[in-house]
């Protein structure tokens, strides 16, 4: 699950991505509306964690503009603005859900995993590939009813080549669903994260459903009937 968090105040923000990290989003920064947009043209993200006040200009007239564009993932607003007009001008802006600060970052977790599980946002909330199971709010994969114990780039992986079932997705897509901007990327890290995922798939007893096409990407596929 991967979101953007625009927060000018760097150490606060530096402290809700290392929490949010640790808790199975793959969390990108940007300090300024500008650097929001440049992010929103590079990357695709599930979710938008937005500031009001931001150093070049006001979150909410952008965040207005934006949704006129048709251009934005599901956002909640977090801001100092707490009062009861500031929070539906919010909404009506284009916000689907408004946090004041001070706040407890447990709290925007459970938020942002409710916005997740709302219709409409996600096309399927549940996926299912043959025996294979995926839930997208839990980040919980399952084959053929046993858990899989996934760690949080193994869950990245596993519901980015379960939502393009059948199809090639290539590496480049996969570099950038797992890893955020600013971060190292190994030559081999996801070769290693495509190895424990395809082993733990196969020791729960789903055979040939991952594939490897050296040099271009990965497919997932539920195994041919015998």
């Amino acid at each position: 699950m991967r979101l953007l968090l625009v927060e000018d105040n760097v150490r606060l923000s530096d402290l809700v991505s290392e929490r949010l990290n640790a808790r199975g989003f793959c969390c990108d920064c940007a300090y300024t509306l500008q650097s929001a947009v440049e992010c929103l043209d590079t990357s695709t993200y599930d979710l938008v964690v937005l500031d009001l006040g931001l150093p070049d200009g006001d979150g909410q007239q952008w965040l207005q503009a934006q949704r006129r564009r048709g251009f934005l993932p599901p956002t909640l607003i977090l801001t100092a603005r707490n009062g009861l007009e500031d929070r539906i001008e919010g909404l009506n802006a284009g916000a689907d859900d408004y946090l004041a600060k001070p706040f407890e970052v447990e709290e925007l977790i459970a938020r942002l995993r409710a916005l997740m599980r709302r219709p409409g946002l996600r096309s399927q909330p549940v996926l299912e590939v043959g025996a294979l199971r995926f839930e997208s709010a839990s980040r919980a994969g399952a084959f053929d009813g046993a858990p899989l114990d996934l760690s949080r780039r193994e869950a990245d992986l596993l519901e980015l080549l379960m939502r393009n079932a059948g199809s090639l997705v290539p590496r480049r897509v996969i570099d950038d669903a797992l890893y955020g901007i600013e971060e190292a990327v190994t030559p081999n890290a996801v070769e290693a994260i495509v190895s424990r995922l395809r082993r733990k798939i196969e020791t729960a007893g789903g055979e040939a459903m991952l594939h490897t096409v050296r040099g271009i990407g990965y497919l997932l596929r539920a195994p041919a009937a015998r």
